[in-house]
């Protein structure tokens, strides 16, 4: 019976098909579904899902049928949207393990490239810990290397915050590689992760500035207190990373920009500090001159009494 169940193909009412408690896809695309369900719609389900069938005895001695869905959880929701009362499924025996139901699950969603990173991380991570297999088990599964299953599973230790923003796409797989490599600077992980999604910066920026804090790291155990103030005040000025060098004559200061218009705002910034210092040298040139007319005023002597005040002035006597 069980070899009938597994070479068959039957059509079984959506309703009666529980999800699978193993998926390890969380996020389905609103759009995709609807595109689906339209194509659904007009040419039905053109595969199969994949389900198991469980018998559970009635109250009146009579037995009730139940599914339990292991692969096509797409195809499911999206025959609900359109609809469809009845999907065309192929039913494994009810013997499968926990363990095959989430190996089919993955791998179907692998091939299909439906997982998104967090959640193909998620379920490398659920088959190592659950069931314990290694990362060269997991490779062989999914038909990837141990490198690229190991790696994959990195991301997990990532803050929920940027986990989240690569299941929304809102970062990309490749930045995850920059900011695992701040793992431990909490903080500067956190602004890196800020500027790739303000500044939209490409994994190549990215692990540009991961690489020079990396370097910044060594260096600033020998940087000068008073430097590294300055720097820091320079930076909060001019809203970018500052980086002074010391050699053993002078040194020099190196300023962060990503763009043409980063450059632009820099500039304007340095060019309004030196016209506020410009002001303000005028403005106490004026508060001179205002003083000595003001002095000038108060003296109400003769211009001859005031030249016979020079004759006292230091620079009329000689030795």
């Amino acid at each position: 019976m069980s070899q009938f169940y597994n070479n068959s193909v039957f059509w079984i009412e959506v309703e009666k098909i529980k999800p699978n408690p193993f998926q390890p896809r969380r996020d389905f695309d609103p759009i995709q579904l609807k595109s689906l369900a339209d194509s659904i719609r007009q040419y039905g389900v053109l595969q199969a899902l994949v389900v198991t069938r469980k018998e559970i005895p009635r109250e009146d001695g009579g037995l009730a049928v139940e599914y339990e869905l292991i692969a096509g959880e797409r195809r499911l929701r999206a025959a609900k949207l359109a609809g469809v009362l009845q999907v065309p499924a192929l039913i494994r025996t009810s013997e499968d393990s926990d363990l095959m139901k989430l190996e089919l699950a993955i791998i179907e969603n692998i091939q299909r490239e439906d997982l998104n990173p967090v959640d193909r991380a998620r379920a490398f991570a659920k088959l190592a810990t659950d069931f314990k297999f290694k990362h060269g088990q997991i490779a062989e599964k999914v038909g990837k290397s141990r490198e690229y299953v190991t790696n994959t599973m990195r991301i997990l230790s990532l803050p929920e915050i940027i986990l989240n923003a690569l299941s929304e796409s809102k970062i990309t797989e490749g930045h995850t590689r920059p900011l695992m490599m701040l793992v431990d600077r909490p903080q500067e992980q956190e602004t890196l992760f800020k500027e790739i999604v303000e500044r939209r910066l490409t994994v190549r920026e990215a692990e540009a500035i991961a690489r020079r804090i990396a370097t910044e790291r060594a260096r600033k155990k020998l940087l000068d207190p008073k430097l590294e103030d300055i720097e820091k005040k320079l930076s909060e000025s001019l809203g970018t990373r500052v980086h002074i060098q010391k050699g053993e004559k002078g040194g020099k200061i190196s300023i962060d920009f990503l763009s043409d218009e980063d450059l632009d705002t820099i500039l304007d910034l340095i060019q309004k500090d030196k016209n506020d210092t410009l002001v303000s040298g005028t403005a106490s040139e004026e508060s001179l001159n205002d003083t000595k007319e003001e002095t000038d005023l108060l003296n109400d002597r003769s211009k001859t009494e005031k030249e016979d005040d020079d004759l006292y002035f230091i620079k009329n006597f000689s030795i």
